[in-house]
């Protein structure tokens, strides 16, 4: 027989946003949920040393992930080891499907389930991730002053990343399969006149090679004209081929950017359902921090708090 429980707010998702918006919905009595999805704790989960989380000069990225989920328990948020499959915004309470077969009604729903950068899908980068391999400069470029790196990609992303990645390698390179970018002009014309930068055209990453624990060393290249490979000395790859939103759930029910990610109002955290708000990388194609996440986690609760205080006086 189906479980059937009932929560005044459904948090989906367990990234800095979501066990955020646990913490400020707990501390607002509203006896949240938190159905923390197939990766518990995020992208955060993947990466090893963070050292721009205030408060905390160095700290690995699964531990900071302990500690929220640990804080959220703490205030009162029950957490569900789960993943939701469905979710019904068409109907009062909304209703949400989960794994083990149980069934989640809410009066307000918090989204917080992320976006994960695309990979190449090769074997061997997912053999050094957190070992060399990454999809996130800010996040981990400092850790390669004085190194080379490796950027793959043509976007703007890429070239931010890659740009980025300036301020601490002696070398960054940028692959691309083609021989013109994608990025603004502006980026571009950055990036083409920065001594630091080398640019590899016509090539796609084969391999990735090093050694775990002790990390990468170089990435295999093969030029898509002639099928010629080579390989690059590198100390780190940074794969900037994009990222996508985790909106499978609501992306026929709610109001979504052109790119997938979920649209709120400006300054808030409501979508375009009443009683549904978003926060953290689903919403921002932008920022993608632990801190801004954390940040719209805060929002999302107190918006959700308002929308429910203002249901509850319209009843009275």
């Amino acid at each position: 027989m189906t479980e059937t429980r009932h929560t005044k707010v459904l948090i989906i998702g367990s990234g800095p946003a979501g066990y955020t918006a646990g913490v400020y919905a707990a501390r607002a009595m509203l006896n949240p949920i938190l159905v923390q999805g197939l990766q518990p704790g995020g992208q955060l989960t993947i990466t090893t040393e963070v050292e721009n989380w205030p408060g905390d000069t160095h700290v690995q990225g699964p531990d900071l992930m302990v500690r929220m989920e640990e804080h959220a328990r703490a205030m009162g948020t029950e957490i569900v080891t789960d993943y939701i499959t469905s979710l019904d915004l068409s109907v009062r309470p909304f209703v949400a499907m989960a794994d083990s077969g149980t069934m989640f009604t809410a009066d307000a729903v918090i989204l917080a389930t992320g976006a994960q950068a695309k990979w190449l899908g090769l074997p061997s980068e997912e053999q050094f991730k957190g070992f060399g391999v990454s999809a996130c400069a800010t996040c981990d470029g400092f850790f390669y002053r004085g190194k080379e790196v490796v950027v793959i990609g043509g976007g703007n992303t890429a070239v931010e990343e890659a740009l980025f990645l300036t301020n601490f390698a002696t070398k960054v390179t940028l692959i691309h399969r083609r021989d013109t970018l994608r990025a603004e002009k502006i980026l571009q014309d950055r990036l083409f006149n920065h001594p630091k930068v080398a640019l590899e055209w016509h090539q796609t990453v084969e391999e990735v090679l090093g050694s775990t624990p002790a990390g990468v060393t170089g990435v295999r290249l093969r030029d898509v004209r002639d099928g010629t490979e080579k390989v690059i000395p590198c100390d780190g790859f940074f794969v900037a081929i994009g990222h996508s939103p985790a909106s499978e759930l609501v992306k026929d029910q709610l109001e979504l950017h052109s790119d997938g990610y979920v649209k709120v109002e400006a300054g808030s955290t409501r979508t375009s359902i009443p009683g549904v708000f978003a926060a953290g990388d689903l919403t921002d194609h932008i920022y993608r921090q632990a801190i801004t996440s954390a940040g719209m986690g805060c929002m999302a609760a107190l918006d959700a708090e308002r929308w429910l205080a203002g249901i509850e006086e319209a009843f009275q």
